[in-house]
C-alpha cells in the first residue's frame, strides 16, 4: 500500500513532452507532479528548494544538461531519486548516467502505460531500467572484464551477499535497511564495499552482474 503521494519534479526542455508526462502523472493517484524545469539549473534550483522524491531529469538539454544537472543534484546531496528519461539508448550515455549516481534510465520512446508502470515502481523506491538496455549494460560490463567471475571470487560478506540480492531486486538502501533492520547509513557501507569487491561503479551495474551470474549457474 502507499504510504503517501509521491512528489515529482520534471526536468526536460521539450514543453510537449513535459504536457504529456504531466497528464500521465495525473492519471495515477499515488504521483503528483509538484514542479517542472525547461533546463537543468532552474531544475536544479527547484530540486534543492521542494527536494521531491523523485526527479524525472532529460539527458539532452541546452545549457546544463542532464549530466551535469545529475552531478550538481548528487554533489549537493538532494535526496531525491533521478530516473534519467531520455532518447539517447547509446551504451556511453546509459553507463554514464549510472555511473554518476542515477537510480534509473528511462527511454522516451516506451508506451504510456509503460512509462507509468516505472514511474509506479520508481516512487516505491525500486530501481527502474527500460527492458532493451539491460542487455547493452551487460555487453558493456562484459567488455570491461573487471569484474569477478562468479559470487564466490567476489568474497563478499554474508550481509554483503544479502545486499547484492535485494539490489537485484531493485529495491533502495531505504527499502533494503527496512528489509534487514539496519540503518539506511549502513546499508550505504555496505553497498560501498561490495561495488569495490565487484569492481563496479553503480547499483544498477552490480544488478545486471547478478542477472548474468544467475544465467550462467
Amino acid at each position: 500500500m502507499q504510504e503517501h503521494t509521491c512528489t515529482v519534479l520534471a526536468i526536460d526542455d521539450h514543453p510537449l513532452f513535459r504536457k504529456g508526462l504531466a497528464d500521465l502523472i495525473a492519471m495515477e493517484h499515488s504521483l503528483s507532479l509538484v514542479a517542472e524545469a525547461a533546463d537543468g539549473a532552474t531544475g536544479f534550483e527547484l530540486a534543492c528548494q521542494l527536494q521531491p522524491d523523485l526527479i524525472m531529469l532529460d539527458l539532452n538539454m541546452k545549457g546544463v544538461d542532464g549530466m551535469e544537472t545529475l552531478k550538481l543534484l548528487k554533489d549537493a546531496d538532494v535526496d531525491s531519486r533521478v530516473i534519467m528519461l531520455t532518447v539517447s539508448d547509446a551504451e556511453q550515455d546509459v553507463v554514464s548516467a549510472l555511473r554518476a549516481g542515477a537510480d534509473g534510465y528511462l527511454l522516451k520512446d516506451m508506451e504510456p502505460e509503460d512509462t507509468l508502470h516505472y514511474l509506479r515502481q520508481a516512487s516505491q523506491g525500486r530501481m527502474v531500467i527500460s527492458e532493451r538496455l539491460t542487455g547493452l549494460l551487460a555487453h558493456a560490463l562484459r567488455n570491461e572484464q573487471k569484474a569477478p567471475e562468479n559470487l564466490r571470487a567476489a568474497g563478499l560478506t554474508e550481509r554483503e551477499e544479502q545486499i547484492l540480492q535485494l539490489i537485484a531486486q531493485g529495491l533502495s538502501n531505504k527499502l533494503i535497511g527496512r528489509r534487514l533492520e539496519i540503518s539506511e547509513g549502513t546499508v550505504k557501507v555496505h553497498v560501498k564495499h561490495l561495488l569495490k569487491k565487484l569492481n563496479l561503479h553503480s547499483r544498477v551495474e552490480a544488478a545486471v552482474w547478478v542477472v548474468n551470474n544467475a544465467q550462467k549457474e
